[in-house]
């Protein structure tokens, strides 16, 4: 029993085929299909029903999967510790960020490292926080900035910054008061994050609130990006939310009003790395770059009126 046929039948019990576990191995179907056969044979045991056009596990196979995770884990962490030994006068930080990381600090955290670490290549992806859980879970980043709640397993997750989240509207009169999760129920929602709908954090905690109240929440339009939102409020089309790091910003539309929820709303921003995996050092400077240049504006966020 080899690592390679181990991370082959890893591969084939995962995607459901020879073919996808090929291109995720980055291999040819024949030569998964053939390191799963060698298995099977030196076992004396079947790890598969080859019926229908989906591989199914068999009992051995059921048997086999969590030692086999296990074992090609810790390969990949041991790889992944021996590549951190290694200096930071080249390589890549591959580092996902928030949908929203312009507003907070993106631009100088990007300058701020590569002053530092100018033969370090950066690599950094802004998706929903949805999508850089899942591309750290799986290995495509090696850790990233996410706005809680995300599915947390495989994951380590370190809070760093409450965030709060506001009601903006370009009516005045609707701030008079802080606005309540009932008064969304009527208001003309202009909500972005479009593509992830109710699944992104932020929205996922108006939906709870909302069904705790029972009341159903209906956007009037949704949109891709905040901007698009808050241009759209602007010509008072409708209201949206926005975190007090988007108000705060010199970008922020004029004009605009904003106030707190009654029950005071919070983006809970958070890093997040894969589970019993070792950053690369680019990656672990990067990641403790951000963590403090987020604690420092919390700490301004804190001191100011």
């Amino acid at each position: 029993m080899t690592l390679t046929q181990l991370k082959a039948f890893l591969a084939a019990a995962t995607t459901g085929s020879f073919t996808a576990a090929a291109a995720e191995l980055q291999t040819t179907q024949p030569t998964v299909s053939e390191l799963v056969r060698k298995l099977e044979e030196e076992s004396g045991l079947p790890l598969f029903v080859r019926a229908g056009r989906r591989l199914t596990l068999t009992a051995a196979g059921e048997e086999l999967l969590p030692w086999a995770r296990r074992v090609v884990e810790s390969a990949d962490g041991a790889e992944q510790a021996l590549r951190a030994l290694r200096g930071l006068d080249g390589g890549v930080a591959s580092f996902g960020v928030l949908r929203n990381a312009p507003f907070y600090f993106l631009s100088d955290l990007v300058e701020r490292f590569h002053k530092d670490r100018p033969n370090v290549r950066i690599r950094l992806v802004g998706q929903n926080s949805v999508e850089v859980a899942e591309a750290v879970r799986a290995g495509r980043l090696e850790a990233g900035l996410v706005v809680l709640p995300v599915p947390d397993d495989g994951l380590d997750i370190t809070p760093i910054l409450r965030d709060e989240v506001l009601w903006v509207t370009a009516d005045p009169a609707r701030t008079a008061f802080p606005i309540r999760i009932e008064d969304l129920a009527t208001a003309k929602l202009v909500l972005y994050d479009a593509h992830y709908g109710w699944q992104d954090p932020t929205r996922r905690q108006l939906r709870d609130r909302a069904q705790a109240a029972g009341i159903r929440l209906e956007p009037t339009i949704e949109v891709e990006n905040v901007e698009a939102a808050l241009s759209l409020v602007a010509r008072g089309i409708g209201e949206t939310i926005a975190s007090r790091a988007v108000i705060e910003h010199p970008t922020f539309p004029a004009g605009l009003h904003v106030t707190p929820f009654a029950e005071p709303l919070y983006d809970t921003i958070a890093l997040i790395k894969r589970r019993h995996s070792a950053l690369s050092p680019g990656t672990t400077e990067l990641a403790e770059l951000a963590r403090k240049m987020l604690l420092q504006r919390g700490r301004r966020a804190r001191t100011r009126p």
